[in-house]
């Protein structure tokens, strides 16, 4: 379940503004509604009342033939009158609390022209109606005209109040009053504009969320860029406060990080430098003691720690040496560092592929190339390269033919002085950084290298490289 749920912020917040909106919209339109037919109601019962007065005022002081003679003038199919002996509404009993007021007030009202009786009702539509449909189909209908037919069919299909109403003579006025039709909230001439609203505040809402997480999405490009080279360029310091203020943050954090790492590798280096200068006068004694049974011994101490020295230099030069990207061929560069190794074949079916073109420092890309295979050649005797390339990565495979390394060790032997050779033989153990230049190297070109135990034998390295644009 929780997969198919958003996995990022803005999303989140988008759908829930877009929930809200929804919500709101249908609030809007529900409280519309129902305060629409409210008030449509108590105009309802205005016009029912007015029309009874007009009415009323007109026929108290005419006899029963002449009421019937006017009754029948004003008849017609919508608003229907007639003057009678029996009332169109046979129950005294009103049918809810509004129309038994209403009753009230139309016998107060009209209690000085004679009518001691009041009686509503309300009727469900009639669909047996004169609507002029024909008249609406007409082209030559112009718009005003074809509005008000529309909304004459309407009112003659509409529900209906009744009205009976005695005058002090016995006699019975009838007629109805239609209720007022109500249109649907949405329309067809209405859902673009509720659709172009809800578009431009979605947009709107994209919009401002972009605004707003751009300071997150920044520090998260700037962190990984940092974490990949350390050296990249500070971020721009533009925009608004918020952002600012982030690029400020994460520019001071760098430039810590570079001083502090540069501060060691300095020392580092400083270390190892002087560490020539005793190991030189010591090489120069031990020639004075040519007879003596510790010479060998002392010889080939004073020859680790010249390599000790010489490894920790190159890997604090990796970072402290400035060196610009190029362009460079890396089918070249594997093929002239194979070249140089016996022990190494490089496979490929004699055709050379165009395009493996990367971008990295040409000294320490040849450096990482060099360490990986000097590393296959060491522990596994022999050592197979093989070049292709996939979509926009280069992929270097090296396959040797040694004993492999255990599963669960892949990963740890990339640390700084990690060997899984345990002797002190310098020869055959290293000093376990080769890897760890290595795969620095790789990730300052956007590369990885990446370890596995082949399945007919031996390590499988894997240098990954992207394709220059």
């Amino acid at each position: 379940m929780r997969r198919f749920l958003p996995q990022t912020l803005p999303v989140w917040v988008l759908l829930i503004v877009i929930a809200g909106l929804l919500i709101s919209q249908v609030a809007t339109l529900y409280i519309v509604a129902r305060d629409r037919d409210a008030a449509n109601d108590v105009v309802d019962l205005y016009r029912l009342n007015d029309r009874a007065f007009s009415l009323v005022q007109l026929m108290h002081d005419a006899t029963p033939e002449e009421r019937k003679a006017t009754a029948s003038g004003l008849f017609n199919a919508t608003y229907a009158l007639t003057v009678s002996d029996t009332p169109a509404v046979t129950s005294s009993i009103a049918g809810d609390d509004e129309l038994a007021e209403l009753e009230d007030i139309l016998v107060g009202r009209l209690t000085k022209f004679g009518i001691t009786d009041a009686r509503v009702r309300r009727d469900p539509a009639t669909r047996e109606s004169d609507a002029p449909g024909g008249a609406i189909m007409n082209k030559d209908v112009g718009q005003v005209e074809r509005d008000l037919l529309v909304l004459a069919a309407d009112f003659a299909q509409s529900d209906k109040l009744t009205a009976s109403l005695r005058f002090a003579d016995g006699q019975w006025l009838n007629f109805t009053e239609p209720i007022t039709p109500v249109g649907p909230i949405l329309s067809f001439d209405s859902l673009p504009l509720y659709a172009l609203i809800a578009g431009l505040v979605v947009v709107m809402s994209i919009w401002s969320l972009r605004r707003l997480t751009a300071p997150y999405r920044m520090m998260e490009t700037a962190v990984k860029r940092i974490g990949h080279d350390l050296k990249s360029p500070p971020i721009s310091e533009t925009g608004s406060r918020e952002i600012r203020a982030a690029a400020k943050a994460v520019n001071a954090m760098q430039l810590r990080l570079r001083d502090y790492v540069e501060d060691r590798e300095h020392l580092a280096a400083a270390l190892a430098h002087d560490l020539r200068t005793p190991l030189t006068r010591m090489r120069l004694r031990l020639e004075l003691l040519r007879k003596s049974p510790a010479r060998a011994a002392l010889t080939h101490d004073l020859a680790d720690i010249e390599s000790i020295a010489s490894s920790v230099i190159d890997f604090a030069k990796f970072e402290v040496t400035e060196e610009k990207a190029e362009r460079i061929d890396f089918w070249s560069l594997v093929e002239a560092i194979s070249d140089g190794f016996e022990e190494v074949s490089f496979d490929h079916d004699g055709t050379r592929p165009r395009g493996l073109i990367c971008i990295a420092r040409p000294v320490a890309l040849k450096r990482c190339v060099t360490n990986l295979v000097q590393n296959a050649v060491t522990y596994g005797k022999k050592a197979h390269l093989s070049l292709e390339r996939s979509q926009d990565t280069i992929t270097l495979a090296i396959r040797d033919e040694g004993p492999g390394i255990p599963q669960a060790q892949l990963d740890t032997v990339f640390g700084s002085f990690v060997r899984i050779e345990q002797s002190r033989n310098r020869q055959t153990g290293g000093l376990g950084l080769g890897l760890t230049i290595a795969r620095n190297i790789a990730r300052a070109a956007g590369g990885e290298i990446s370890l596995s135990n082949h399945p007919g034998g031996g390590l499988l390295t894997e240098l990954r490289l992207p394709l220059a644009a």
